[in-house]
């Protein structure tokens, strides 16, 4: 079992739920919207009147073969557009309760 963590700018929202959607049909993910960051290859998302754009996060535990193709449609994404903030770790999942 792994945890995705995907970081994304929030205009990628319907991407990366269809991207979801094809990998697995996941019955539950965690998102949190709205939220602030910056990255090394993005401008910087503060939700201010200089930097007004946003982020999105969602977080998935899917089985392992599911992260991988997550993991892979996710780096075909950030090849399209490096420059748009798209970001995700897969993690090991070592206990759910």
């Amino acid at each position: 079992m792994k945890m995705v963590l995907i970081v994304y700018n929030e205009v990628l929202d319907s991407t990366i739920l269809e991207l979801l959607n094809d990998c697995c049909p996941i019955g539950s993910f965690t998102k949190w919207t709205r939220v602030m960051g910056k990255g090394t290859h993005s401008e910087p998302h503060l939700l201010d009147h200089v930097w007004p754009k946003g982020n999105n996060v969602i977080m998935a535990c899917v089985p392992d073969n599911v992260a991988t193709s997550m993991m892979a449609r996710i780096r075909e994404l950030r090849q399209k557009d490096s420059k748009t903030g798209l970001k995700a770790f897969s993690l090991p999942v070592e206990d759910v309760t």
